[in-house]
């Protein structure tokens, strides 16, 4: 990363150089068509184009329309603008951290953006403390507020557009019940009536998959791993509820609170591939407290 500091002002960002080899297969391309099989989406490419050095080969500016030779020195430099929120001191674990990106996790009852009931206490102004640079916040996806695990913040455009979407993640929930079996929830959801939070599901409503495994098996409740096929606002909790376990702790959709105060819910690992590295990552997020002492022998 190359720091900017722009003249005359305070403000600060970051230039992210990224280097692309060219082999003998490139040789004799334009460079536009290397950086759209890169990821490089059309809109960041016009910006590159409008960046003083945007695009250089061999250390030289260098045209979208340029081709190359196998053994050029293709760079390009991606501007990171962008406004933060307030800057928080928060204890929150970084799990990994890189150029490209940052992962978290995140505790219980910690929201990811701020709203207009939390302003200064979400992950957000956490990683505009720990960064300390202006740049746009870019949490790949979200957890809710009670949710714990594992969150993904790209720190530029590029990073974010290459992992959008393409994030496998384990999650872990604790459910009212036994549960002994693998098995799957195909189940539309719907908003539940008037609700503008509550789903349920609904033959009208969306098409949703969700599929568990159960890890540890107690007297009156399961440890599940679960994944989602789709992405619906509250899948996992409808889908367990639907079936007759809900989730711990999760009052809203017949969960009992006595032995924890939020939804038994984490999302305990990520696989993806890493968007400039292109190696496959794979990272994992240890259970809060609240959680393990759920699933204690």
């Amino acid at each position: 990363m190359q720091i900017i500091y722009l003249q005359g002002t305070s403000a600060v960002f970051v230039m992210r150089i990224i280097p692309l080899d060219i082999s003998k297969e490139d040789d004799g391309r334009q460079i536009r068509d290397i950086l759209r099989q890169f990821g490089v989406s059309s809109s960041l490419l016009t910006r590159l184009k409008q960046t003083k050095n945007g695009i250089t080969k061999n250390g030289s500016f260098a045209r979208a329309i340029d081709t190359v030779s196998a053994g050029d020195e293709l760079c390009i430099r991606i501007e990171n603008k962008g406004s933060m929120p307030s800057k928080t001191a928060m204890d929150i674990p970084i799990v990994y951290e890189d150029e490209d990106l940052i992962v978290l996790n995140k505790p219980p009852l910690v929201p990811v953006h701020e709203s207009r009931n939390h302003r200064g206490d979400t992950l957000s102004n956490f990683v505009a403390y720990h960064l300390d640079y202006d740049t746009a916040f870019r949490a790949v996806f979200r957890l809710d507020r009670d949710t714990s695990g594992l969150v993904l913040v790209a720190k530029h455009e590029l990073a974010a557009s290459k992992t959008a979407g393409k994030i496998k993640k384990d999650y872990y929930a604790v459910v009212h019940g036994q549960i002994t079996e693998s098995g799957q929830v195909v189940a539309p959801i719907a908003r539940c009536g008037d609700s503008i939070i509550k789903r349920w599901v609904s033959a009208d409503g969306d098409y949703a998959e969700t599929h568990y495994e159960p890890v540890k098996v107690l007297s009156d409740r399961t440890l599940l791993r679960l994944n989602l096929i789709t992405g619906r606002t509250h899948q996992i909790r409808v889908h367990m509820a639907h079936i007759g376990h809900p989730l711990l702790g999760d009052s809203m959709y017949g969960g009992a609170t006595d032995l924890i105060g939020r939804q038994a819910l984490h999302c305990g690992n990520i696989e993806f591939v890493h968007p400039i590295s292109e190696k496959k990552m794979y990272l994992t997020a240890e259970f809060p407290l609240d959680f393990s002492s759920l699933i204690a022998d």
